[in-house]
């Protein structure tokens, strides 16, 4: 590793130190809340909508939102490390492709996406004990 890579590295642990990112990616519905300063105000704006795109740089990472406002389809670009930004997931999508360009040309519920099915850590651990646990013919 370079000693451009070390900075980088360093930067993105000092950004990413006071807050969590949570692992999302593309097909996820996620809550953005954004610090926007007017003046000598400030304010915290929220931002809903589908991630239609992640871009995985290092301190360059950044992922694309897309939402409906209003019936017109509006996208937006955030820095992944950004002090301005809070990140909150909301639903998990299922999804095949890294990129959903192709949302943009769908309406309605054609544009809808499923949501993943997620597996409870109950039942893994029910899984996982009963196929550990020794079958009568083996006793």
């Amino acid at each position: 590793m370079n000693v451009l890579q070390q900075v980088e590295q360093e930067q993105v642990q000092r950004l990413s130190a006071g807050k969590t990112i949570p692992e999302f990616r593309a097909g996820d519905t996620v809550k953005i809340f954004v610090k926007v300063v007017e003046g000598e105000r400030e304010r915290v704006q929220t931002y809903e909508g589908v991630v239609i795109g992640r871009k995985n740089r290092g301190l360059n990472s950044s992922f694309r939102v897309r939402k409906m406002s209003y019936g017109e389809g509006v996208e937006r670009v955030f820095p992944l490390y950004s002090p301005n930004i809070r990140i909150e997931l909301l639903r998990q999508g299922d999804v095949r492709r890294a990129k959903l360009y192709y949302l943009r040309g769908l309406t309605g519920k054609r544009a809808r996406i499923a949501e993943r099915a997620r597996v409870k850590p109950k039942a893994v651990a029910a899984v996982q004990s009963a196929a550990e646990a020794p079958t009568a013919s083996e006793a």
